[in-house]
């Protein structure tokens, strides 16, 4: 096995194991994905699989500047346009679910509290359109909510089905909501969304379950960051070793780990409860993700910046060709410079 071997992942053939991993890009006005993001997801399309920036699958999970959403016609249209760019070039694509939970601001919400398992403010400031501001302070879901916003996973992915997308990522990476559920410091209800890992894990597991009853367990995928503290998140690794376990039973497309270094051997603890298919994403060059995949620690790796400032990533790697510098100034917002910009190799 190598990184450029063949797989089978779900319902798709890949033609290697090489994943663009996802990437918030703020280039989606209106929350609605346009021409200029189908041409830049359509350049990436010699990825084996393009996982897609976070994508709300409800209004109230809406959070930073021009991300897309999944849960209206003109968003669908959108995807529809992505969908089909990226097929015409052979390539297969996966649109992730994320909803920032207390990661927003009223501002991104009509007026409304941002929504978390309780009401505890994220630390730190988000960027709006009037500039830095802090974090929105959260309302407490009712449990009685609970239920139907888990089934908005299930409406976006039968949705992300319609526009001809190949499937769904669950995003329980990262802090956004599924995170926030998942973990104690966040999360401190006392009903059965709260307390025991079991039920903190409940919500996650729900959005996944609501997405494979919508469109096949074979066309969903799930992200964890074990141990990541980002947006100010704590767990610990016996949590993840149970929700892996739980996703174990539920035989999907595959599990996607970002491995944040936390102190512990995250692949490992991963691997000893899942051995089905499982991404490896955090800091990878060729020589180590080719030798992950020769162990058998992973299945696939994913790649981020590489990707973004390198829409050939796959020749180039094969090649052993320098890669593109990314500008970071163009990360985030802004048009064509930074996004849809950068060289390939010449011919």
């Amino acid at each position: 096995m190598s990184l450029f071997s063949p797989l089978r992942v779900g319902a798709l053939n890949l033609p290697s194991r090489i994943v663009m991993a996802p990437m918030t890009r703020n280039r989606s006005p209106g929350q609605a994905p346009n021409a200029l993001n189908a041409e830049y997801y359509a350049q990436r399309a010699s990825a084996g699989l393009i996982v897609t920036e976070g994508t709300t699958p409800d209004a109230s999970g809406r959070g930073y500047i021009d991300i897309p959403g999944l849960y209206d016609a003109a968003q669908v249209e959108g995807w529809c346009q992505v969908a089909d760019a990226v097929h015409a070039k052979g390539g297969h694509i996966f649109v992730q679910l994320m909803h920032t939970g207390r990661i927003s601001h009223p501002d991104f919400l009509d007026g409304a509290a941002p929504v978390a398992p309780s009401a505890i403010q994220a630390p730190g400031q988000i960027y709006t359109h009037e500039g830095m501001k802090p974090h929105g302070t959260p309302r407490a879901l009712a449990a009685a909510e609970i239920p139907a916003l888990i089934a908005t996973y299930g409406r976006a992915a039968k949705l992300a089905r319609e526009a001809g997308l190949d499937g769904v990522e669950v995003h329980g990476a990262n802090g956004y909501l599924p995170g926030q559920f998942l973990a104690p410091n966040v999360n401190q209800r006392n009903d059965e969304w709260g307390g025991s890992v079991e039920n903190r894990a409940r919500f996650l597991l729900g959005a996944v379950d609501a997405a494979l009853a919508a469109i096949g367990a074979d066309r969903v995928g799930v992200r964890l960051s074990p141990g990541g503290v980002f947006n100010d998140i704590h767990d610990a690794p016996a949590t993840y070793a149970y929700v892996a376990a739980e996703l174990a039973k539920r035989r999907l497309a595959y599990l996607h780990i970002f491995d944040t270094k936390p102190g512990f051997d995250v692949a490992a603890l991963i691997r000893a409860h899942y051995k089905d298919t499982l991404i490896l994403n955090g800091g990878y060059d060729r020589a180590r993700a080719e030798a992950d995949i020769a162990s058998g620690l992973a299945d696939l790796i994913a790649f981020g910046v590489p990707f973004l400032a390198n829409p050939d990533l796959p020749e180039r790697l094969a090649q052993g060709a320098a890669l593109n510098t990314p500008d970071q100034a163009t990360f985030y917002g802004g048009g064509a410079k930074g996004y849809t910009d950068y060289p390939v190799l010449a011919a």
